[in-house]
């Protein structure tokens, strides 16, 4: 896999399926929004998107701090126990997604595709690297020169991690999603080696501009990119 993920816009339009621009889709703002919460709205619009209740949907939002362990359930990549997690005030979950520990803080822009698959080639990975060239494609929006690497979820920028992916898949409706770092507090990794990696390794797009980024900004963009990867066209609404 290259640098940019999945290539030029000719690469991506020839990966996707014929009629897909006509599918439609709604992105959800859902602003701050407690771990616990957002996971049941996800859970429930997975049930609507299996009973094509709803189209294809995007949920924007921002967690307050919150770790979660992924299907590998490495617990050596915690730094702190649950239990002291908690007395710090970050709440800790274990969920289904792909992928070891992670932390959500506010000034990190999560994202939640509630996706048919059956609509976008049935084929996880190309549906992984779709995401990632999104998110490369929103942080070259900023002058900040995004990358996959071969063998790990996520976009890095030079040797720093900027934004990790885990999902699941029910019956190819996508769920869980990514999680692009704008202006969290890069302190607040140091509770866990995310994914494996030493907490060093994080970084955002504020600290590598070296001045605040706006998230409205990069909520817009990362909706404009998604249109762009997966066909669905430039025109979407944003809900709450």
């Amino acid at each position: 896999m290259s640098d940019v993920g999945l290539g030029s816009d000719a690469d991506v339009a020839t990966a996707t399926p014929e009629g897909l621009t006509r599918l439609p889709w709604q992105v959800l703002d859902l602003g701050l929004l407690a771990y616990g919460a957002a996971l049941d709205r996800q859970m429930d619009l997975v049930d609507q998107r299996l009973r094509d209740r709803v189209p294809d949907t995007l949920l924007l939002l921002e967690h307050p701090a919150v770790v979660t362990l992924g299907r590998a359930k490495t617990t050596a990549n915690l730094r702190l126990t649950p239990e002291e997690l908690r007395a710090r005030g970050i709440e800790f979950f274990e969920i289904s997604r792909g992928g070891d520990a992670t932390y959500h803080g506010p000034g990190q822009l999560v994202g939640y595709p509630i996706f048919d698959l059956r609509h976008h080639g049935r084929d996880v990975l190309h549906y992984c690297r779709r995401v990632e060239t999104a998110l490369i494609r929103t942080l070259a929006g900023f002058d900040l020169a995004g990358r996959a690497v071969p063998g790990k979820a996520g976009v890095w920028v030079g040797e720093r991690k900027i934004a990790s992916l885990g999902i699941s898949l029910r019956r190819w409706v996508t769920f869980h999603g990514f999680a692009l770092n704008v202006g969290v507090d890069l302190a607040d990794f140091q509770v866990i080696r995310p994914c494996g990696e030493e907490p060093e390794i994080m970084t955002t797009m504020a600290a590598l501009l070296g001045r605040p980024v706006a998230m409205d900004a990069v909520r817009d963009r990362v909706a404009a990119e998604f249109a762009r990867v997966f066909g669905f066209g430039e025109s979407r609404a944003f809900l709450s």
